[in-house]
């Protein structure tokens, strides 16, 4: 089966989307409610796209943990 392309956000990309702030997501990916960053260097990370769009549209179908 072909995977969807998919796209590496770094943490500005992800702040704008979903409107949380360094510190929410950091905390939020601690407790497990947040998609884990993916190191794309060194000092770069990136976070999966899909895997974002995911976490906002399960808080907009009512799944917010």
């Amino acid at each position: 089966m072909k995977r969807a392309p998919d796209r590496l956000l770094r943490l500005p990309e992800v702040e704008r989307l979903t409107g949380l702030r360094r510190s929410a997501i950091y905390e939020q990916m601690q407790r497990g409610v947040f998609p884990r960053s993916v190191k794309a260097g060194r000092r770069a990370a990136t976070w999966s796209e899909s895997a974002v769009q995911s976490w906002i549209a399960d808080r907009l179908d009512g799944r917010a943990s």
